[in-house]
């Protein structure tokens, strides 16, 4: 029996953008919160937290979309034509934000205040367009054989704004509980106080998501409520509710580690009932991802180029996050 190479790239870029939303998304949500901290030192020591790995946290976009193109060129066309609005604001915000990170640093203390609110903006816009680009995919796209026959803003829906919104507070909360364990005194009293209500509010946001997305879409419900299926699938709501449990009740002790990595198994759990709901369509509602298969011989070709490349970037992310492991202090890191 051969292997089924559609299913083996889903699972590749499947775990590419997983993890770009864990490691970019506290990166994202470090800038999201600094409209909330008003001292400079306490903004210099959030930035110098991600100085040494922010840019390497990129990589993973740019693995999942060069992924996507060699595996499912199909998927590829369609997605950056319907996205291509969302797609360009959340590109301009990474720039804004690399831009901003680096100038920050360099700009006498008259002129910072410039490229804190550019950081900040840039955090916000990238977030918000992912979020949106999220619910559109959602929702699906109208394809007729090899085209996209939707406008360029079938991303306007109610329903992407308030994933937009939604992302938000999903990466705040990464920031949050990022900063609870890579610093300490004031600035991890704050974010400690900050990470409840956005732990809370971020319930909220998935709660209402998972109501709306079978309402809005009967082969989902069908997905989640047939039986035996939803016996099989119900432990990804149990967890979710007991995963926030433990981050509030972890909130109120002594936080360090374990906020952060209850943070991350939340997003995971979201990002597995995205799965179970579209499975496996990869142009949701009906375009399967043998349909939009790259031919067998191209995607071989590529599989040993992922295959070489991806234990690469582990090690050398693995690496970096182990020798700046540990608390950052005021007046350490970046300069």
């Amino acid at each position: 029996m051969g292997i089924d190479l559609p299913i083996l790239w889903a699972i590749i870029i499947g775990f590419g953008l997983m993890m770009y939303v864990v490691m970019d998304g506290f990166d994202l949500g470090i800038g999201l919160l600094f409209p909330f901290i008003r001292d400079r030192t306490e903004r210099d020591t959030m930035v110098n937290t991600v100085a040494p790995v922010w840019d390497g946290n990129e990589t993973w976009l740019v693995l999942g979309g060069t992924a996507l193109m060699a595996a499912f060129p199909l998927a590829y066309s369609v997605l950056l034509s319907a996205l291509y609005l969302p797609i360009i604001v959340m590109l301009a915000g990474l720039i804004c934000r690399g831009v901003s990170f680096e100038f920050r640093f360099k700009a006498d203390a008259a002129h910072r205040w410039i490229w804190d609110i550019s950081f900040a903006a840039g955090s916000y816009a990238a977030s918000f367009a992912q979020g949106v680009a999220l619910g559109t995919y959602i929702n699906g796209f109208h394809v007729t054989g090899p085209s996209y026959q939707g406008g360029a803003l079938v991303w306007l829906t109610p329903f992407s704004l308030f994933t937009g919104f939604g992302l938000l507070f999903a990466y705040a909360l990464l920031g949050s509980t990022w900063l609870i364990m890579k610093t300490e005194g004031a600035l991890q009293r704050r974010m400690i106080g900050l990470a409840q209500p956005v732990t809370i509010v971020l319930l909220v946001v998935i709660g209402i998501v998972s109501v709306w997305t079978p309402l809005a879409h009967p082969q989902v419900a069908a997905r989640w409520f047939s039986l035996p299926n939803i016996i099989f699938f119900s432990p990804v709501p149990v967890l979710t509710l007991a995963t926030t449990w433990g981050i509030l009740r972890a909130l109120r002790r002594d936080p360090n580690v374990v906020p952060f990595g209850l943070a991350l198994f939340l997003l995971f759990l979201g990002y597995s009932g995205l799965g179970i709901s579209l499975w496996p369509n990869v142009i949701p509602p009906g375009v399967s991802l043998w349909d939009a298969a790259a031919p067998p011989q191209s995607m071989g070709f590529a599989l040993v180029g992922a295959l070489f490349i991806i234990p690469i970037i582990l090690t050398y992310t693995a690496w970096s996050y182990y020798v700046f492991r540990g608390k950052v202090r005021p007046g350490e890191g970046y300069h």
